[in-house]
């Protein structure tokens, strides 16, 4: 490793002669004297040279100079007296200036020129809180005793979603891309009770809107020996508040950048049923549309003071065969979703954990049991009760950033026109 200091660490060796090293961020010329802004992992450093050739922005560069205070300087400390060496050179000006607090170019622009565009540090700080978020799911998941899995993302049936999944040609053979680890997470609640995943899935689904994408980061978890899907969404909100705790303490310095302020979650997240749910928006439809989470959210944010709300008791007709219905009422289901500043977040519930069960709920919906052979084989042993959520880490960093698309949240999208870069 080239031994360096960061920029965020001048401060420590003032009045040492120091090596940092980084991208060509900006350089400007003076009569006498000419300055060189150099962009690393954790900030900005300036240098202060005589009056001379510069490399030109994005070379990437090694400084060794004395820290020194500078008034002007970011973090109020600079190199004086440099010597720099040029380790590589840019073969052409970047798409727009990187230099520039605000970012000049189109969305199409930079999604583009993602490799040079996520540079600009607006444009990196909804990954720096998207990357946080990830590392506060999984402390918090650790700390409440889940073990971390990694399910396949090329599976042989189609039976969960039917065509909302992406064929492949598999040695011949037809395969898909998973839609969900969903199967998978149950079977292994019955191998290590607690478990959670970070990983892609894939959706063949045709939306061109801000907010759907072909390809995402679901972050999955699901836990046996559960009451019922309140015990579900408590691991939710531990989950959560874990992820904003994260952000807090990881990437302070891009929450600033980008003016977010961080939600305060409740110890306990307020709750309305599906059927209230449908009074409040004086709704008769099985499910809620954009308009209604929106409202919805706005009233818990008036009545609770909570920009978090769960929902359940979906209706059974609107969840996948596998999630459990209410006892007490059978048309609704032990389901949820959590909204979060009007768009739904989580989706999740308790699940079947009987094999009768699983049988039955199949021929409810005029299925056999065939094609859920190697699901349905965790059941036919023996599996406690139990449930699970998701979240797409996408969505959850644009609702946080405030984005007004979710590509803005995203390094390298895929969409239903985007395959490059």
């Amino acid at each position: 490793m080239i031994s360096r200091v960061l920029s965020a660490e001048l401060a420590e060796h003032a009045g040492q002669r120091v090596t940092i090293a980084g991208w060509v961020h900006r350089r400007r010329r003076l009569k006498s004297v000419s300055f060189l802004i150099v962009r690393d992992r954790s900030g900005l450093t300036q240098a202060v040279a005589a009056s001379g050739d510069l490399p030109p922005e994005e070379s990437v560069v090694q400084v060794t100079g004395t820290v020194a205070t500078g008034s002007q300087a970011p973090g109020g400390y600079e190199l004086v007296s440099p010597e720099i060496e040029v380790l590589a050179q840019p073969s052409a000006p970047p798409p727009f200036d990187l230099y520039r607090p605000v970012v000049s170019a189109a969305l199409p622009t930079v999604l583009d020129h993602a490799p040079v565009a996520l540079r600009h540090p607006m444009l990196r700080a909804p990954l720096e809180i998207s990357a946080a978020s990830v590392a506060g799911f999984r402390e918090a998941l650790d700390r409440l005793g889940f073990t971390e899995i990694h399910t396949p993302k090329i599976v042989g049936s189609a039976t969960e979603s039917g065509a909302n999944v992406f064929g492949i040609d598999y040695f011949g053979r037809p395969a898909y891309l998973a839609q969900s680890p969903q199967f998978y997470k149950q079977a292994m609640v019955g191998v290590f009770e607690r478990v959670y995943e970070v990983g892609p899935v894939f959706r063949a689904e045709p939306h061109d809107t801000v907010r759907h994408l072909a390809q995402y980061t679901s972050l999955d978890a699901e836990l046996g020996f559960v009451r019922d899907h309140r015990d579900v969404m408590a691991v939710l909100r531990e989950a959560v508040a874990g992820m904003l705790e994260s952000v807090r303490r990881r990437a302070p310095g891009a929450l600033d950048l980008l003016g977010v302020m961080l939600p305060e979650v409740p110890a306990e997240i307020p709750a309305v049923h599906f059927s209230e749910a449908q009074r409040l928006t004086s709704s008769s439809e099985p499910d809620l549309s954009p308009e209604q989470e929106r409202w919805l959210s706005e009233w818990a944010l008036k009545e609770h003071g909570s920009e978090f709300l769960f929902v359940t008791g979906y209706p059974m007709a609107k969840r996948p065969f596998y999630t459990h219905p209410d006892p007490a009422r059978p048309g609704y289901s032990n389901g949820f979703d959590l909204l979060f500043r009007g768009l739904e977040l989580v989706t999740g519930g308790q699940r079947l954990h009987r094999y009768d069960d699983y049988v039955r709920a199949l021929a409810a919906r005029g299925e056999g049991t065939q094609a859920y052979e190697g699901y349905l084989q965790a059941f036919r042993y023996g599996m406690p009760p139990h449930g699970g959520f998701a979240l797409g880490l996408e969505r959850w960093t644009a609702r946080l950033t405030g984005a007004a698309n979710i590509r803005q949240t995203t390094a390298f999208p895929r969409d239903l026109h985007r395959l490059s870069p």
